[in-house]
């Protein structure tokens, strides 16, 4: 079982070790990931309403996507129906990339959707590719942005192992917390609107349980919920209530 309180910890941790990295690189940064994104051959912007689908499995992989508002939610689909998801991305993530990997023709290998309304800058990967061949700095600040994907990803995946479901959400809330966390006078709270479905959706659950779950923490006076944003209290406390 993973230690929560020692992972919101190695969190925190790897966060700030990402962003020294990127202080002390020798990386070129007179652009941004989004001034690339948006300079390349064939650019858009896409607005995505809530709960809407980006891609779907199987979709042509043709086209790069970067965050530039809000959160999205990648999910892997399987034979038997069971959705799970794999990652939550927030702003400046990178998604979409199978086309970069392989190099050629794919389909989409995960379901894309918007987690809260979303603005995203979106690239033919061709034109990606050939940005990556003409200027190193490009792939730098791609992989850079892929590997906080990954992270995101681990991050994921280690919520999801927690069987018990007060332990699963408490794991998804520190997560939010650190991605989308606003420090305030009463704590931490999360900058997304968020319904008990999407909650429930995210980890694994139901719309029910979910409701329980979050009655009994605000019963606990460990966290509070004001027109669907969360606050948390004291991350440590919620760590601790389920190591």
């Amino acid at each position: 079982m993973v230690t929560l309180n020692r992972g919101f910890t190695r969190f925190n941790h790897q966060r700030n070790s990402q962003m020294a990295v990127k202080s002390s690189s020798s990386l070129p940064l007179a652009k941004t990931l989004l001034e690339v994104m948006k300079s390349l051959d064939g650019v858009s912007t896409e607005i995505v309403d809530r709960s809407k689908t980006i891609f779907f499995p199987g979709d042509p992989a043709e086209r790069v996507y970067l965050i530039r508002r809000g959160a999205v939610r990648l999910s892997r689909v399987y034979e038997t129906g069971e959705e799970i998801t794999v990652a939550l991305l927030r702003e400046n993530s990178l998604f979409g990339v199978l086309s970069l990997l392989t190099g050629n023709r794919s389909d989409r290998f995960y379901h894309a959707i918007a987690f809260t309304r979303v603005e995203l800058v979106a690239a033919p990967a061709t034109s990606v590719r050939n940005a990556i061949e003409q200027d190193a700095s490009v792939g730098l600040l791609l992989l850079q942005g892929l590997s906080s994907r990954v992270l995101q990803t681990e991050t994921m995946i280690e919520t999801l192992t927690h069987r018990d479901m007060s332990s699963r959400l408490a794991s998804f809330l520190l997560v939010l917390c650190r991605d989308f966390g606003v420090p305030g006078e009463q704590g931490v709270t999360i900058d997304l609107r968020l319904s008990h479905q999407a909650i429930a959706e995210a980890i694994g659950s139901t719309r029910v349980t979910i409701t329980r779950l979050l009655g009994e923490l605000k019963s606990s006076s460990l966290l509070a919920i004001d027109r669907k944003k969360i606050t948390i209290f004291d991350p440590v406390a919620l760590a601790k209530r389920f190591n």
